[in-house]
């Protein structure tokens, strides 16, 4: 058991943010949290408690969508859209995880990354190369943190140096699975790039090996434009680019990631409220590549649920903190757009989707309550001026102003994760 003591914050409720000065917190030996307090228990007199002090303690951050090999290419190439980028930048750079050296330095870095800023836990795709994929997941389970490893199905309209068929994804995906069988916090998701990248064969067989082996799905969704036109000649006989997820089995026939969802409305919106999709905004993305903006209000009207992305490197920081500030704004933007009708996003309801809600695809994660896991970060946000500042108040000028040089301690499933070996 351990006890920490320190200015906690949390949201069990995206209208709640529950605020405990100087209160502590109780975790039990397998790192879930017992219980948080404003005055400690009798039954735990005489305990021994880490006090961080004035310092906030937070939940850690869910990054729902983020693209491992893309890496090295995250902060450039930010004045081209969707399509373009991919071909010019993004295809020859994930071609090169082929050579599993090349994966491991590459991979160790962005592990690396996701530690620094405080991402505990994240969904993440990875590239045809069963070998890199393993190793990604290696490194993710070696650093003590959480995630969904992707190996990606793409047959078709991509360089043939990043191209396999259907058999070998559903291989790939099972060599992942296979691989992480004994690691508690790692897993495999089964992963078809986008639907203009996977003929019916690769949509098929994913869709499959989803049901079969019960795997969550990751892809992405009306991204842009030009994206669902394309969709709509691939596939004239889907009614929607979504349906087009559906009719192969990967639209919430199991849990199911949808990245951006930036013009879902209509029959889609419907479907991924009947099936319990995620939308997995991800603002930093679609503002860089001129994508658009989620109805993420909409979506959280109609229940439909909602986390956050980096969407490294189209999204050009890690920080799902920063990525909250981003939703934030472009929050507004829609409710101007839509003449006032879509209520802007509150702070609490920002920082429940990069804690509670993106941290409910691992299960009970991202909240301090009882029986949740003890994924958190400790800030010391003294630097930023917080005299006589509200705890509130201090929460939302870290999001704002901060970065990853205040945080002092991370931890996931009750475990302290030292800062990863870089290779």
């Amino acid at each position: 058991m351990k006890i920490y003591r320190a200015n906690i914050l949390f949201t069990p409720s995206p209208a709640e943010l529950r605020v405990l000065e100087r209160g502590y917190i109780v975790v039990d030996d397998d790192g879930n949290v017992i219980g948080t307090f404003d005055v400690l228990p009798a039954e735990y007199a005489g305990a021994e408690v880490t006090d961080f002090g004035e310092q906030l303690l937070v939940p850690a951050m869910n990054d729902l969508h983020v693209h491992a090999p893309q890496y090295r290419n995250h902060g450039i190439a930010m004045d081209m859209e969707l399509l373009p980028w991919l071909n010019t930048y993004t295809f020859p750079e994930e071609s090169k995880y082929k050579d599993a050296a090349y994966a491991e330095r590459m991979y160790s870095r962005f592990v690396r990354d996701l530690w620094r800023v405080g991402t505990m836990r994240a969904s993440i795709f990875a590239t045809i190369h069963p070998e890199a994929s393993c190793l990604l997941a290696d490194l993710l389970n070696k650093a003590g943190m959480g995630g969904l490893v992707g190996l990606v199905g793409m047959d078709r309209n991509g360089p043939d140096t990043l191209s396999n068929t259907a058999d070998e994804a559903v291989e790939g995906t099972k060599c992942v699975l296979e691989h992480t069988k004994n690691m508690p916090l790692v897993s495999a998701i089964v992963t078809p790039r986008f639907v203009p990248s996977c003929t019916p064969a690769m949509m098929t067989a994913l869709g499959q090996l989803a049901q079969d082996k019960h795997l969550p799905v990751q892809s992405h969704l009306s991204e842009n434009p030009s994206e669902i036109a394309w969709v709509a000649e691939l596939e004239p006989e889907s009614t929607c680019y979504g349906d087009a997820y559906l009719r192969y089995g990967m639209f919430g026939q199991t849990p199911t990631l949808m990245a951006h969802c930036c013009y879902t409305d209509g029959e889609e919106f419907e479907l991924m409220r009947k099936n319990h999709v995620f939308a997995v905004h991800c603002p930093t993305s679609n503002c860089n590549l001129g994508s658009g903006i989620a109805p993420i209000r909409r979506f959280l009207t109609a229940g439909i649920p909602v986390a956050l992305g980096s969407d490294i490197s189209g999204g050009s920081g890690f920080s799902i903190f920063k990525v909250m500030q981003y939703a934030l704004q472009m929050s507004k933007l829609q409710w101007r757009n839509s003449d006032q009708k879509e209520n802007f996003l509150s702070l609490s309801e920002a920082f429940w989707l990069g804690t509670k809600s993106g941290g409910s695809f691992f299960g009970k994660v991202g909240s301090f309550e009882p029986g949740y896991a003890f994924d958190a970060l400790v800030i010391d946000d003294s630097e930023l001026n917080f005299d006589n500042y509200s705890l509130p108040h201090r929460l939302e000028r870290y999001i704002y102003l901060g970065d990853d040089r205040q945080l002092t301690h991370r931890f996931c499933q009750g475990k302290e994760i030292q800062e990863p070996q870089v290779q």
